[in-house]
């Protein structure tokens, strides 16, 4: 917690003020503290704001309400993150409807470097249990720093937490309610296990109930935070085929685990493939390669010099500079290394590989030619 910690809870405490309002207010003030405090005058200088809205952003209740969940948090050992700090999970500030603030319980960096989430029915079948339990496992022994995303539930999300703490890796459940609960209660064991490395994650205040647009709002934190989005199996309908629209709006990979087409928990991630909107993921081996995750460029390639290209732009200079530092980079981990936006960077990476300066790979990452 921060000196500022108070003001960043009050901020998702303003009735008629969302994740994007929020933003756009510490844009306009500058400061969490100066926007419960002092005078108003900055606040009417916002354009389009109302007075309605400034008496509800000074309405003592929000100040109050903020004490309560701030005790809340202190006395639970809880971490906070507000979408300006460094232990914010840096690929949600991509995303234009990521939450502001999240707590957490754990130990984790959520900004590592290759984050996946893996999602999936209620109803998990033997095929995709199996799946799940080989696929992590695989992982691992490639990939032992890799973080591993779900969101705690029945089915394909406690399997692939399970399997990240059999092959020790890092987890993250993201939930649907306030950490004063875990739902279901009968995974509070695997939550528990978790914690020395992992953590569960919500955007959620403490008494706030696992309700049905919960998880929805959770599934899009579940799709954000990650490089990739893996549904292992589905139906016609559910949570994780949303997860997996969402996470297509937010640029990341999506795979699906084919099945015979006659399979009722295969049907959803038949379709996904089918629409061309997740890749069809045989196992490890595919997924890393697609991903670009194998790197196997010679060791002792020489990259080109940089006086080839006297012709940067100082956006473009950031991205030589980083790509020859850190060899194939992924768009989205680029984009935080940057701080610069994953559409603006795009057009940037479009304009590079058409002057033969970067190539870009399966998976969104890109290489210097």
């Amino acid at each position: 917690m921060t000196d500022k910690s108070l003001y960043q809870i009050a901020l998702t405490c303003i009735k008629g003020v969302g994740v994007t309002y929020a933003r756009n207010l510490i844009q306009a003030i500058g400061d969490e503290e100066a926007i419960f405090k002092g005078d108003t005058t900055h606040l009417k200088a916002i354009p389009g704001i109302s007075s309605r809205l400034i008496a509800e952003i000074r309405n003592p209740e929000v100040l109050k309400r903020a004490e309560k969940e701030l005790e809340f948090v202190a006395k639970n050992n809880l971490k906070i993150h507000f979408f300006t700090e460094d232990s914010y999970p840096q690929r949600l500030n991509n995303c234009i409807d990521a939450p502001v603030i999240l707590y957490s319980k754990g130990n984790t960096d959520f900004n590592r470097d290759k984050v996946i989430s893996i999602v999936g029915t209620r109803n998990s079948t033997r095929y995709g249990t199996e799946f799940c339990n080989r696929f992590v496992k695989d992982l691992s022994t490639v990939l032992p720093d890799i973080q591993i995303v779900s969101g705690l539930a029945y089915g394909v999300d406690i399997c692939a937490h399970r399997a990240a703490l059999k092959n020790e890796l890092s987890t993250v459940a993201v939930l649907a309610h306030g950490l004063d609960r875990i739902y279901p209660h009968l995974h509070r064991q695997t939550a528990i296990d978790m914690m020395e490395n992992g953590a569960v994650l919500t955007e959620f205040a403490s008494g706030t109930n696992p309700d049905r647009h919960n998880f929805v709002m959770r599934n899009r934190i579940v799709a954000g935070m990650s490089d990739a989005v893996i549904v292992i199996e589905s139906s016609a309908k559910g949570g994780s085929l949303i997860t997996a629209d969402i996470a297509n709006s937010y640029f990341r990979e999506v795979f699906a685990l084919p099945g015979r087409f006659n399979d009722k928990m295969s049907i959803g991630c038949n379709k996904i493939i089918s629409d061309n909107k997740a890749v069809l993921l045989q196992d490890s081996n595919h997924f890393l390669s697609h991903m670009g995750w194998i790197n196997d460029r010679a060791v002792n390639e020489v990259p080109k010099q940089r006086e080839l290209f006297q012709n940067f732009t100082e956006d473009e200079e950031k991205i030589y500079n980083a790509l020859h530092k850190n060899g194939t980079m992924q768009v989205n981990a680029l984009s935080i290394e940057l701080n610069v936006s994953v559409t603006e960077l795009f057009m940037i990476l479009l304009e590079m590989e058409m002057q033969n300066i970067i190539e870009s790979l399966p998976g969104g990452m890109y290489q210097l030619v």
